[in-house]
């Protein structure tokens, strides 16, 4: 199936949700969302595989949905279509209203981005910069961190939550000593723990919980011990296969009223890992040979 804008391949009447969707695709350019433009485009604002990798979501679904194939989306689909769209707080509405969804409530977490901190990640594009929800879900990143860590784009579902990687053992760039990764093990389980008293009606966060006791000792023994606190800042080593292993600060930074993780790698100026920051934004994502 062709999944270009071009207009005719649009279904006529199809549905207000996959009309909205499109507009919202329109008006978006991909140097807006941090995207290479990719040559000569036949239409404007982003194309259907660019708004797919950004909700993490196929191109096959987000096709569906605007010719009105697929009209019921899920909670989680339209947080990540939201947040992939930038839609203000009247338009994730208006974009539940058309799904026929309610809006997650209090004991949801949410991924929404306000304009406020959308403003700050846009202009804060020389550190490496991620954005985690409170069940530290990886929901948006800036080049400068695909470039430090491997673009996430082809993530999906659990690839894309830090404490699942974790103790899942996937594959990841951050070394740590035994007592750094014992500091990181028992802070995370902390935070979560947390986050299940703030979010006690969140179902994904519940099921987050049950399959990571599931992983294996450590994270049941540490759920288990009660423990309490937050994540903390301090250094983090990253060995990327180009630049080799780089030591940077790691800050964590709260979102106030939304309960996102603003987390900023960041190095002293004029220091050796400052230097590989830079050789790193003229080497950007390109593939290793």
């Amino acid at each position: 199936m062709s999944t270009s804008d071009d207009a005719s391949t649009r279904t006529p009447g199809s549905n207000d949700l996959g009309r909205a969707l499109h507009g919202w695709r329109d008006r978006l350019t991909p140097e807006t969302v941090g995207l290479p433009a990719g040559g000569v485009r036949r239409a404007a604002g982003l194309r259907r595989e660019e708004l797919a990798q950004l909700a993490a979501l196929s191109v096959d679904y987000i096709t569906r949905l605007e010719q009105g194939r697929a009209t019921s989306p899920s909670p989680q689909v339209l947080a990540s279509l939201a947040r992939a769209l930038r839609l203000s707080d009247a338009e994730r509405t208006y974009l539940h209203l058309l799904a026929g969804q309610p809006e997650p409530g209090p004991g949801h977490i949410s991924t929404h981005i306000t304009p406020g901190l959308r403003r700050l990640l846009d202009q804060l594009d020389g550190a490496p910069l991620s954005v985690h929800d409170a069940a530290w879900n990886l929901v948006e990143w800036n080049p400068a961190w695909a470039a430090l860590f491997g673009d996430p784009s082809a993530l999906r579902g659990r690839e894309r939550n830090l404490v699942w990687r974790h103790f899942a053992g996937l594959p990841g760039r951050v070394r740590q000593t035994p007592e750094q990764r014992a500091d990181f093990e028992a802070t995370m389980v902390a935070d979560l723990r947390a986050a299940t008293a703030r979010y006690p009606a969140d179902a994904g966060l519940r099921s987050l919980v049950k399959d990571l006791r599931e992983t294996g000792t450590a994270f049941a023994g540490l759920w288990d011990s009660g423990i309490v606190g937050s994540h903390r800042s301090g250094a983090k080593s990253v060995t990327h296969p180009e630049i080799g292993t780089i030591t940077l600060d790691c800050d964590v930074l709260v979102a106030a009223g939304s309960d996102l993780r603003v987390v900023a790698y960041t190095a002293a100026p004029g220091s050796e890992a400052s230097e590989r920051l830079r050789l790193l934004d003229v080497i950007g994502t390109q593939a290793v040979t």
